[in-house]
């Protein structure tokens, strides 16, 4: 098994997932040449313009075509990329970048291609959901052509303004100037360029046989590095593992059930990942019951979390210790004795004094107003996350609340959250590396304006982070800790369990770091 070390991305059901590893099945011969790898997405990526890749799918289509100007190398450090040197200030990095780096479409990469992607993730107008979170927010990007570099700088010093670099697609050549072809199309300096692509079937990857510019200098030249990737979109884990059983694919990512017959195979390269952790959120706009603390601790009283968690993983997650996963740059348990413990009593007592009468029907009843929530969650990510939506619907129920469920694809998802706002709690697994990626999401301007799709507005966490983000990482890890417990005092959102998932692999090996390809780690072998 291969494993990658620092993941880096934020990780999530509908966001990204957190994974980092890689996965090595049995060979039967040596090296192939050529060849295609193919791979199962469980959902199709939608729009693939870097700027709006929020989904975890689209960001794994993405980084078979894209470059960032730093990676994380296999023991967590950072090791060049598009990049070949950097000087770390602590509002400021600058990077040189290499001399031999070419976009898909022949044009060569420039300092002004790479401070135009971040400045236009950065301007309002864009509207892009991934500023404040990969983009910190006020970061700035100047290109100088005679020195061959780019300085990005943040207003105040932040605390991680390498770590962030790994995590920025560079758009270069005719993308940079028109960025309606990347909508269906790509313009990147990667190993691999998109050739074909067929909503909600596939999309096809050919390699490009002059790149020599990967994580720390890889290159497409070694042997078994296909000449064609194909990431086909299955959104049945059952017929992923059927496939990768009967070799029609060379890969793919396994959440629930279906693993344990993988994991039970010879044949299968096998490895266990953090997948992000498997949590609810609770709406805190104005018009929701939820913006009342009182309401949100006493439903969260109301279910049994450990039980919760167990289903909802179908029993392979492991307990969770707070939002940012493994390695994660500041170490403690940020979850112990701030999450409302189970008691059905004191839940029911809570809900009445917060006004919360019950009504004829049983359903609780307020000014007239019924007690509803919208439960809304994915159905890409297996079996165990609709029964956990079954279960928190049945626990509330029994609560005196109206549940209405919602299972949706991942790009449904993502418009409910950012757009419609036709939700009020929301299964939304997240898994970051690093702690300033979630505050984007925790705070600051609501959707759709923002990326604060629950409508968080927890002072203390503000207050913490704020803080935190202009002390040295490793000084500011105690306030970076205390921020996450704050949310769960608040019960703004409700860690349940830490999933993991299985990468599983058959006459292939690869690596992949936050759900995202390393693409020269790609190796088929005979009869793969």
């Amino acid at each position: 098994m291969r494993n990658t070390g620092a993941a880096a991305m934020l990780g999530a059901l509908s966001l990204f997932a957190a994974a980092c590893g890689g996965a090595e099945g049995t060979r039967s011969g040596g090296p192939a040449e050529g060849g295609t790898f193919t791979f199962a997405i469980g959902a199709d990526p939608g729009a693939l313009d870097p700027a709006m890749g929020v989904l975890s799918v689209t960001n794994t289509v993405l980084s078979m075509a894209y470059d960032t100007l730093v990676h994380y190398g296999p023991d967590g450090k950072i090791v060049p990329g598009l990049a070949e040197k950097w000087d770390v200030k602590p509002d400021s990095v600058t990077f040189t970048l290499r001399k031999d780096v070419t976009c898909s479409d022949g044009s060569k990469l420039t300092p002004a291609d790479v401070a135009e992607n971040v400045n236009h993730i950065a301007d309002p107008a864009t509207k892009s959901p991934i500023y404040g979170v990969f983009v910190p927010i006020g970061m700035k990007a100047e290109a100088d052509e005679a020195a061959g570099t780019v300085t990005l700088s943040t207003p105040k010093p932040f605390s991680f303004i390498l770590e962030s670099a790994p995590v920025i697609f560079v758009v270069c050549g005719k993308g940079v100037k028109d960025r309606s072809v990347l909508a269906h199309g790509t313009s990147g300096s990667g190993a691999y360029k998109l050739t074909e692509a067929v909503p909600s079937d596939h999309y096809t990857f050919q390699v490009r046989e002059d790149y020599a510019w990967g994580p720390g200098g890889a290159t497409t030249k070694n042997p078994g590095q296909p000449a064609k990737v194909v990431l086909k979109v299955v959104p049945n884990e059952q017929t992923t593992a059927n496939l990768l059983i009967s070799g029609g694919l060379n890969g793919g990512v396994v959440y629930g059930p279906d693993r344990a017959r993988l994991e039970a195979l010879p044949g299968i390269g096998k490895t266990v990942i953090s997948a992000g952790n498997g949590q609810f959120f609770y709406h805190q706009g104005d018009d929701r019951p939820t913006k009342d603390p009182a309401v949100r601790k006493a439903l969260t009283q109301a279910v049994n979390l450990k039980e919760l968690a167990g289903i909802s993983s179908s029993g392979t997650g492991r307990p969770a210790t707070g939002l940012v996963q493994e390695p994660r740059p500041c170490q403690g348990d940020t979850v112990a004795g701030h999450v409302p413990a189970f008691d059905e009593a004191a839940a029911s007592a809570a809900l009445d004094a917060a006004g919360w009468k019950a009504g004829p029907d049983g359903v609780r009843v307020k000014d007239g107003h019924k007690l509803t929530l919208r439960l809304l969650y994915a159905t890409t990510r297996g079996a165990g996350v609709q029964a956990a939506a079954e279960y928190l619907a049945a626990a509330w129920k029994k609560a005196g609340v109206d549940v209405t469920l919602n299972g949706v694809i991942d790009t449904k998802m993502a418009e409910s959250l950012n757009v419609t706002q036709d939700w009020d709690v929301a299964w939304l697994p997240i898994g970051v590396t690093l702690p300033s990626q979630l505050v984007g999401f925790l705070s600051g301007p609501a959707a759709p304006k923002g990326a604060n799709f629950a409508h968080l507005a927890n002072a203390r966490y503000e207050k913490l982070v704020a803080e935190a983000a202009l002390t040295p990482a490793a000084e500011g890890c105690k306030l970076w800790l205390e921020s996450e417990s704050a949310l769960f005092d608040n019960a703004d959102l409700i860690p349940v369990v830490e999933n993991t998932a299985l990468i599983a692999a058959k006459n292939a090996t690869f690596d992949m770091t936050a759900g995202l390809f390393a693409p020269t780690s790609i190796r088929l072998a005979e009869g793969g």
